[in-house]
């Protein structure tokens, strides 16, 4: 007894539908294969990560070169000097001599060499300075009796000390006097004037003869 297919299990009705899905899928499965690429990401790194150290890398640092070996130094080459060869000399001493009890031995003194003083040296300082005659007392009378105070230095109101240098010689005249400060006004001028014009000093002493001495002395100016 043949047995009959009921309409709902009947596929033959739906072969054409399944084929047309199946042809679909095929497609589908073919175009996916070729547009897929596959890639090796076992070399790939990522670049966020990575640090930028080109620029350390350029910095190179300068060295400095060692200086170059100094060159040896040649050793002094050492020559042998033979020994001094010693002269034996045979030195004769009479001691044969006859010394009388009146020989007299005269004692030898050895004395200082003179002193050589050039004649127109100039001191500074001696052993005995010049003097003037009565003392320094007597110096400050003759400059107040011979010192004009200058009418200028008097109308502008002018005080104060002139120093004076000037050289005594052996026989006490008074030569090469210099202004060595002064105050202006006519003063330092009238100052010379009564130097020059002074009388003779007693002239300095060294080791007892007369020498040539620098002196060198104020002289004040002051209103009344």
């Amino acid at each position: 007894m043949e047995a009959k297919k009921t309409p709902q299990a009947d596929l033959s009705k739906k072969t054409g539908m399944f084929l047309n899905l199946g042809l679909a899928i095929s497609v589908g499965l073919c175009l996916f294969a070729f547009e897929y690429k596959s890639y090796d990401d076992r070399n790939l790194k990522d670049l966020g990560s990575v640090t930028d150290e080109f620029e350390e890398l350029l910095d190179i640092p300068i060295t400095e070169q060692p200086p170059p070996p100094p060159p040896p130094i040649e050793q002094p080459v050492i020559q042998e000097i033979p020994d001094e060869v010693e002269i034996e000399e045979k030195i004769e001493v009479n001691f044969d001599v006859d010394v009388q009890e009146e020989t007299v031995i005269k004692e030898v003194i050895i004395a200082d060499a003179p002193v050589v003083e050039k004649a127109d040296e100039i001191f500074d300082v001696v052993e005995n300075s010049p003097e003037f005659p009565g003392g320094m007392e007597a110096w400050n009378e003759y400059l107040r009796k011979n010192l004009k105070y200058p009418t200028q230095a008097r109308r502008m109101g002018i005080e104060g000390t002139v120093y004076v240098v000037f050289v005594v010689n052996t026989d006490g005249t008074v030569q090469d006097v210099e202004l060595l400060r002064g105050i202006g006004g006519g003063c330092d001028e009238e100052a010379l004037r009564v130097v020059k014009g002074a009388p003779k000093w007693t002239p300095g002493k060294q080791r007892g003869r007369p020498v040539r001495v620098r002196m060198r002395l104020p002289i004040r100016f002051k209103l009344g």
